[in-house]
């Protein structure tokens, strides 16, 4: 099979659109198949054997380390040349847009990974009154696709409500080797809390659209030693009002396997995820999580299981659901000897195979009705401990 994928993100940009990208470009590499990528990245390139083609792209000035990628007239020609039999849009949105459009021009059919929630990123960073700009500009780049695949039942639930057809669930893999609770390092522990403190830690980009402010609400728990992984355009203003925090930056590889897996609680304050692979790459690394009642986390976290769900709204119960696991290591313990059983199913390897399933039956002429999404397992009025 020929697949071209058009992203909005690429590498050495590091985010769950890019994550994901790379893992299919790696599978498809293992079994046989050829592909190439279109997206805004810094310099063409090649990434597991693949040539990739940069886009024009843009930096906004409120977030400079995150490029936007520009509709181009290279993204026809590159898939043109290369004769795909399927088109993969990775979080359409500008660039997929243009990938849509030559899909069509080209009779080829277009599978889109909606990833993004972009309204409610908007939201974050003060975009006041855009929804429903924003959803007819999705709507009009989806509709275009033979199949959209969301990436929770929220997600699912969401998009049958704004009317994007042919939909399908399809969520994210995880590296259980890389995230594995054998990585949990009592050295490391001792460098981060010298004093024995348990440790919640945040893993992700430290942006307005995660909601790291309320990683505020978690100052001055006592016996607690507050640890944040990642970079952003929030990192200065966050590192002010958190001067007994540990602040790592961003780490990969290696060292975020030992960091993860040596946190004791893992705490995620965004609420617009679609999926939210910190969360599941936590539970990998059998860490219980704390995350809003919104979104992934809905069929991630199973309340009292392996971890806890607190209102979105609410960043009072939020400190209130970590304060309870800190004070009761028993509880940890409990949950921490489930939270990697709960992943287990979700390999990359599986869910490579499944999108490739996907790619046949859109090849076929698989053109049936949305699934109906399934309900999450928590809403927001629900008991925090349920």
């Amino acid at each position: 099979m020929r697949v071209a994928i058009v992203s909005e993100s690429f590498l050495p940009q590091v985010n769950g659109v890019t994550n994901s990208v790379c893992r299919v470009l790696e599978h498809l590499a293992d079994r046989g198949h050829q592909a190439t990528v279109i997206a805004p990245c810094r310099e063409p390139g090649t990434y597991a054997g693949f040539p990739v083609h940069a886009t024009p792209a843009f930096q906004p000035p409120f977030y400079r380390s995150f490029r936007v990628g520009l509709p181009s007239r290279r993204i026809s020609t590159v898939l043109t040349d290369f004769k795909p039999d399927i088109i993969h849009l990775a979080s359409p949105t500008v660039v997929g847009a243009a990938g849509v459009t030559a899909a069509v021009q080209l009779g080829v059919p277009a599978v889109a990974v909606f990833q993004t929630d972009l309204a409610g990123f908007a939201r974050q960073y003060g975009v006041r009154g855009m929804d429903a700009m924003i959803w007819s500009w999705l709507r009009h780049i989806h509709t275009r696709a033979a199949r959209t695949l969301a990436p929770s039942t929220a997600t699912m639930a969401e998009l049958v409500e704004r009317r994007i057809p042919r939909l399908r669930l399809w969520g994210r893999g995880v590296d259980l080797d890389r995230f594995n609770p054998a990585h949990r390092s009592e050295r490391l522990r001792r460098e981060l809390a010298p004093n024995g403190e348990v440790i919640v830690g945040y893993v992700g980009r430290l942006s307005p659209d995660k909601r790291v402010h309320l990683l505020t609400e978690l100052a001055g728990l006592r016996g607690v030693r507050l640890v944040v992984v990642g970079d952003g355009p929030a990192a200065p203003a966050l590192r002010r009002r958190l001067p007994d925090a540990v602040f790592c930056g961003l780490r990969t590889g290696e060292d975020l396997s030992r960091i993860l897996a040596s946190f004791d609680v893992f705490v995620h304050t965004g609420a617009n995820e679609t999926f939210c692979q910190a969360v599941q790459e936590a539970l990998a690394a059998g860490v219980p999580v704390v995350a809003a009642a919104a979104g992934g986390p809905l069929d991630l976290v199973r309340p009292g299981h392996n971890g806890l769900l607190y209102p979105p709204e609410s960043p009072a119960l939020m400190r209130e659901a970590v304060e309870h696991l800190v004070a009761d290591p028993a509880a940890r313990s409990r949950m921490s000897a489930q939270t990697r059983k709960s992943v287990l199913a979700s390999t990359w390897t599986a869910l490579c195979e499944r999108l490739v399933e996907h790619y046949e039956m859109v090849l076929e002429g698989d053109e049936s009705p949305s699934e109906a999404p399934a309900p999450g397992r928590l809403r927001p009025h629900q008991s925090l401990m349920s």
